[in-house]
């Protein structure tokens, strides 16, 4: 069995608390690796180091390309280690072998863009309405980040952070998910190997109260950048405040996906499906809510219930299965409860709505795909994050019913709109309170482009140069090119 150890400084250590705790395969159930349990010790230590690596030569002193040098090395070991990589991001958190090799090799992507980006931040020169007088505005490093990252894609999520802090010049401490916390680790190998100096990137594993929350708190942290549910963003948010520390908020959704009668309803019965059903619904951005035109509402229904049903269920491991099991006991609990929620609200359950079991289903942490019909807007199965293959369809009559419904949540994070006219696309678009709309396609991604929420969604952007931006600061410089003979009690 692989017992992992903390990357503090540079150097693989134990914890202070001389414990570890046990990560289970979520398919098999299987116990096959142990994570160091850390607390405020380790926490201190890391964040330790990682300023004392800010303010040290071997990092500070580097140019932008050389920042984004060692940015393109690590990214070209990651391309060397795809397989072993999505191999134990896949045991760890049970996604299925088709989508993580897809995700790790997209990793690299992001690491090469930030490699390229980091040295095209450009200030600029203001033309000061001051004579004699010459001002430019430059952008600097915050410092230490601190990265809370969640279990459903580790290696992606925790990446979104990493490669553009460290373009920037931060140093960075990442706290993984204690569900999810190999893969995280086997990053800082690949780190350590690209020749990152030490304390520039450390791993500190455990469990929030007793190490995320000591390493938002410190008072040498300068950034949160976190990704999780609303409520736990809340309490970063809150944690953060007392120290004025800058946070980057990606939280959950209750997207809509608004079908019209006059769209390509083959294409988007494979958008909802895709919506929701990939990654077995877990994933921030799913399109929970489907929100269907009246006029094509039950034959739409139909053909949705028909493919959903086709669904092949199974190991994830394999590359032919469509929907692996649920990350964890809890959250597996968690959905099975709200299915029974929506049930005794009254929602109508037009496929599954219950746990699978069976030899195929390994220690049956699944869900069966689940659509509900009847739903009202105002159900809290419509209105509450579930994080799981669990679907609610909502009849609407016109545009501006659609967008009444849409916007009716305190979630902002994605939306839909399938339709085949562009103005309609376009009125939606402007008028939807989202982040991220997608027309005619669903969870479209891309290291280029931000992504963030509006509303409980979240706050600031990943991706693009937007992401980069995130974890900058700005200074004014003033430079006087002639001496002032005036009077210095007078503001010049």
């Amino acid at each position: 069995m692989e017992r992992y150890r903390l990357f503090i400084d540079g150097d693989w250590c134990d914890p202070v608390s001389n414990e570890w705790f046990e990560s289970t395969e979520p398919y098999s159930g299987r116990v096959w690796a142990e994570i160091p349990r850390g607390t405020q010790g380790d926490a201190d230590r890391a964040i330790e180091a990682a300023h004392r690596a800010f303010l040290a030569p071997e990092w500070a002193g580097l140019t932008a390309t050389q920042r984004g040098a060692l940015l393109r090395r690590l990214a070209e070991l990651i391309e060397r280690n795809v397989d072993r990589l999505g191999a134990i991001e896949q045991r760890d958190n049970g996604k299925l072998m088709a989508e993580v090799s897809g995700q790790v090799r997209n990793v690299a992507q992001w690491f090469h863009y930030y490699a390229g980006l980091a040295d095209k931040v450009q200030g600029a020169v203001v033309p000061i309405n001051k004579a004699d007088v010459f001002n430019y505005v430059k952008y600097e490093p915050l410092g230490v980040v601190v990265a809370i990252t969640p279990w459903n894609s580790p290696l992606a999520l925790t990446t979104w952070k990493m490669a553009p802090a460290l373009a920037a010049g931060n140093t960075i401490v990442i706290k993984p998910s204690e569900y999810t916390s190999a893969s995280i680790l086997e990053l800082a190998k690949l780190a350590h190997e690209a020749g990152f100096p030490r304390g520039v990137v450390n791993v500190v594993t455990g469990f929030g109260g007793e190490v995320g929350e000591p390493l938002v708190r410190h008072r040498l942290t300068a950034k949160v950048a976190f990704t999780g549910g609303d409520i736990g963003g809340q309490r970063v948010n809150e944690a953060a405040a007392p120290g004025l520390k800058k946070v980057t908020l990606e939280l959950g959704g209750k997207s809509p996906n608004i079908v019209f009668d006059d769209a390509d309803l083959d294409q988007a019965v494979k958008g909802a499906i895709s919506g929701v059903f990939g990654a077995s619904g877990q994933t921030c951005m799913a399109g929970s809510r489907l929100l269907v035109q009246k006029t094509i509402h039950d034959a739409f229904v139909a053909k949705l219930v028909a493919a959903a049903g086709e669904a092949r269920i199974g190991d994830p491991s394999k590359m032919e299965t469509q929907i692996g099991p649920i990350a964890t006991r809890a959250q597996w609990e968690k959905i099975l409860r709200m299915i029974e929620m929506a049930k005794a609200e009254g929602a109508v359950c037009a496929l599954g709505g219950h746990a699978l079991s069976g030899a195929e289903y390994g220690q049956g942490q699944f869900v069966a795909p689940t659509i509900f019909t009847g739903v009202r807007n105002d159900m809290r199965i419509a209105q509450e994050e579930v994080f799981g293959p669990v679907l609610c369809v909502i009849p609407f009559e016109d545009e501006e019913d659609a967008l009444r419904i849409a916007n009716d949540v305190e979630f902002g994070l994605a939306a839909g709109v399938w339709t085949r006219d562009l103005h309609r696309a376009m009125q939606c678009v402007d008028r939807l309170r989202a982040g991220t709309v997608w027309v005619n396609n669903y969870r479209s991604t891309s290291f280029t482009t931000p992504f963030g929420g509006y509303k409980r969604s979240g706050l600031g952007r990943e991706g693009g140069v937007e992401a980069i931006k995130e974890y900058l600061q700005t200074k004014s410089v003033w430079i006087t090119t002639k001496p002032n003979r005036a009077n210095p009690f007078v503001l010049g």
